[in-house]
């Protein structure tokens, strides 16, 4: 039994999967595409938020230091999965990344883990969505009718219809194909940009040089507590993360590592992409250098505009560009917030479609959503499905306290890439690597440990809610998916020819 639970799928098979015409996705993304898809999921909330909020609370004007941090703890799984990713160029991920090295069991729980992290971010990101439309409609005067509105301003109804809308809508435009999605994305990619792009430029001639000092504030410890709310660290160790100091940078760095999140969903399009082993490192590593680029420019500018401890926790560009004396640019970035957002949706919802497909494909989800379109050439049950489901939970379910789980998951993910790649170098040292991580193995375990520290400066009852999702994924497997694994059926299949004896022989 335990053999059969980690028993690995040759790199081999998985690529003559993709190529069974029921089974087969479109390839129709380029580099550019596909840095587009990364630089679209990657900008979201986190550059327009989280810049206020741990400048205020924990770094100051280092806040920019922490970027760099968390930037280069996402390159080093940045690293490990462009291998894995022009080496595997299969549609799921970390999901099909697991199958290969580390075997069935292992993949099945980061899968259910990708399809957990998916779904909530893109719930969350929608009903951020919908705020932001909310506010530009608030601005200019119109009124948004009570059961449109937000769970909280929405009446008896109690459902956000605007961010159940756009998950449908997205769903929709995913059905019609990838190249559609592409050029949608490029579009509204190209406006958030600008827009953050202005807003540096602008930013930069309001800058008093007197709000940099201190650059790193003076450290403060957090006093301990007792609540689950508590980083697990601290319960762990009895050692409080830092307020401020250098260390209140690495406390930083877990709580911008949120705005980090999704570059890992561009490794989900490999199946679709013209030159995977080309390609796909280049989408990776371009879009997250880009990333790091302009957050930390944000960073320094937001806390060179507004001295830090005078910084907004909400909208802190937004506020900086008020207390300068230029209000108007309040409307013009949460434009540019809702427009990001938009992407940042499609793209989340793109990652666990392409997951949920391959792990149907294997088997380990009820085939009936391996099929493609016959006309798009897209995986179209799985994504009407999950974009419905998905679409309620938007609209529902209170999902504030949930956001954190959505970091969890990523950072697992990141843990199991790192591994895979020291174990298929070891076990296939033959396959034909496109890319290969450098300084293999101290990358990938610098990846590890780096993963490990920010999962462990998050809420205990952060791990408490991710057990618990990871028990039903062990039930839901050995009820359903051990059984009806093809690779499983198929080791069955050859072994019952070998036992069977030729025709005429005597038994």
């Amino acid at each position: 039994m335990s053999s059969s639970l980690f028993r690995t799928k040759r790199v081999e098979q998985s690529i003559l999967d993709t190529e069974e015409p029921e089974h087969a996705l479109k390839k129709s993304l380029s580099a550019l595409d596909l840095t587009v898809f990364g630089v679209g999921v990657i900008i979201g909330t986190g550059i327009f938020v989280l810049t206020g909020t741990v400048a205020k609370n924990n770094a100051g004007p280092s806040v920019a230091l922490a970027f760099v941090a968390s930037g280069v703890a996402c390159a080093l799984a940045a690293l490990c999965y462009a291998e894995f990713a022009s080496t595997v160029p299969v549609a799921g991920s970390a999901y099909t990344f697991s199958y290969a090295s580390l075997g069935e069991l292992p993949a099945w729980i980061i899968g259910w883990d990708l399809v957990l992290e998916f779904a909530l971010g893109t719930a969350v990101v929608a009903v951020g969505w919908s705020g932001y439309i909310q506010s530009l409609m608030d601005n200019a005067g119109w009124e948004m009718p009570a059961a449109l509105g937000s769970r909280e301003g929405a009446g008896d109804f109690g459902f956000d219809i605007l961010a159940a809308a756009l998950v449908l809508v997205l769903t929709f435009i995913l059905v019609l194909g990838m190249k559609l999605s592409a050029r949608i994305t490029s579009l509204v990619v190209a406006i958030k940009v600008t827009v953050v792009l202005v807003v540096i430029i602008a930013g930069a001639f309001l800058i008093d040089g007197d709000n940099y000092d201190p650059f790193i504030p003076k450290q403060k410890a957090v006093e301990a507590g007792e609540s689950l709310q508590a980083p697990l660290i601290q319960l762990m160790f009895g050692w409080a993360p830092s307020n401020f100091g250098v260390m209140g940078i690495f406390t930083a760095a877990s709580v911008v590592f949120f705005a980090f999140i999704g570059f890992d969903v561009v490794a989900t399009a490999a199946e679709e992409t013209k030159n995977p082993q080309r390609d796909m490192p280049r989408g990776i590593l371009g879009s997250l250098l880009i990333c790091t680029t302009l957050y930390v420019a944000v960073s320094i500018v937001v806390t060179g505009m507004q001295h830090y401890s005078r910084l907004s926790v909400d909208a802190p560009l937004a506020d900086a560009f008020k207390a300068t004396g230029h209000p108007w640019y309040a409307g013009f970035i949460s434009f540019g917030a809702a427009v990001g957002l938009t992407t940042v949706c499609m793209i989340l919802l793109l990652g666990q479609t392409r997951v949920f497909f391959a792990m149907s494909r294997d088997g380990l989800l009820p085939r009936f959503f391996s099929h493609v379109h016959p006309r798009f050439k897209t995986p179209h049950r799985p994504t009407i499905l999950l974009g419905v489901i998905i679409a309620v939970l938007a609209g529902f379910t209170p999902l504030t306290e949930l956001a954190a789980l959505v970091n969890i998951g990523t950072l697992f993910a990141f843990v199991v890439v790192a591994i895979g790649v020291i174990i298929l170098r070891r076990t296939r040292p033959d396959l034909h690597r496109a890319f290969r991580t450098p300084w293999v193995p101290v990358i990938p375990i610098l990846s590890v440990c780096a993963s490990l520290w920010l999962m462990i400066n998050l809420p205990a009852e952060t791990w408490v809610r991710f057990a618990i999702w990871m028990v039903i994924g062990f039930v839901v497997y050995f009820i359903y998916g051990r059984s009806h694994s093809r690779l499983g059926r198929h080791e069955e299949t050859t072994v019952g020819e070998v036992a069977k004896p030729p025709r005429g022989d005597t038994p």
